[in-house]
């Protein structure tokens, strides 16, 4: 069997007082099986040796932090992250969360967690109560994120008032999400006064490949063109995109005909997608056609290309 080499950008974590604390029904209610996992740290690399993963780079998922002190609780996932680092090297990296929509608390723990903890990143989720990260109120973290040249991974959340009823979340409101989030950042100026920060989204983008013909129209309005001066396309196609949940036929050949192999990653959403997704991801990029240069990149090169400290 070929050593374990793939690097995993989309992996998350539910330490028990996370658990305890957001609840399981908040967890398990936006996920397809409506069940908030049984996890380990031990879990995840069985999971990983089955299927390949050298390393997978965790994060704490949507909910995001919805008890009376975000804080608190973000600073201890964000060390258990790091301890998960230090007991088992090389099979994981971080992306630490921070406590939004708290702006002081977040700067306080970007700082902690990336000189300090030895973060490999900062997490984010597309919105936290209604407001999207191009938001006024967002603007001292994502200038600090680009002053520091910052890995950024983006998760999707649930916004307000948009649930479907009878349809978990992940399975439309997650993907409308990045969508709108996308979108938000690139017509705030956000993209365009974040240029060293190195984005990646979720799940393919959400529906921006499929959208961002539509999202170029806007160039006709000057008001909107000013922020996306060298055209919406290239703009969007700056960013990076995961392949968790969306290494599929349609879905994968949508995102490598927006954009190049060299901005996608590969990604499994484990454990709140179960074990036959991530197997999923590797073999619908198996069955891809790619060429195998590029399916290094995706497997393994574009990770540590952003990442370093991973190898």
């Amino acid at each position: 069997m070929p050593a374990p080499h793939r690097i995993d950008t989309q992996h998350h974590i539910l330490p028990p007082r996370y658990v305890t604390e957001v609840g399981p029904e908040a967890i398990g209610r936006t996920l397809v099986s409506g069940q908030t996992p049984d996890w380990t740290p031990e879990h995840s690399l069985a999971a990983m040796d089955r299927h390949g993963i050298a390393t997978a780079v965790v994060s704490v998922s949507a909910p995001g932090f919805p008890v009376p002190d975000p804080a608190a609780l973000c600073r201890y996932c964000n060390d258990y992250a790091a301890e998960m680092v230090a007991r088992y090297p090389g099979r994981f990296g971080s992306f630490a969360s921070l406590p939004l929509p708290d702006v002081d608390a977040s700067l306080s723990e970007i700082s902690r967690a990336l000189d300090q903890l030895g973060a490999d990143g900062i997490c984010l989720l597309t919105s936290y109560d209604g407001r999207y990260l191009g938001d006024p109120l967002f603007a001292p973290i994502m200038d600090e994120l680009e002053r520091r040249e910052a890995m950024v991974y983006v998760h999707p959340n649930e916004a307000p008032g948009s649930f479907l009823g009878g349809l978990p979340p992940a399975s439309l409101e997650f993907p409308f999400d990045t969508t709108r989030a996308i979108a938000n950042l690139l017509f705030t100026g956000t993209l365009l006064r974040t240029r060293s920060v190195k984005y990646i989204f979720s799940h393919a983008g959400g529906a921006v490949p499929f959208l961002a013909e539509r999202l170029a129209r806007l160039e006709r309005r000057p008001d909107l063109k000013q922020h996306a001066p060298d055209g919406v396309l290239s703009e969007l196609r700056r960013l990076h995109f995961d392949v968790a949940l969306s290494a599929g036929e349609l879905t994968l050949g949508a995102l490598l005909r927006f954009t190049t192999p060299d901005r996608v990653l590969f990604a499994s959403d484990f454990p709140h997608a179960p074990e036959p997704a991530m197997a999923g991801s590797v073999d619908g990029l198996a069955k891809a056609g790619l060429a195998p240069p590029d399916l290094a990149l995706i497997e393994r090169g574009n990770a540590l290309r952003l990442m370093p400290r991973l190898r």
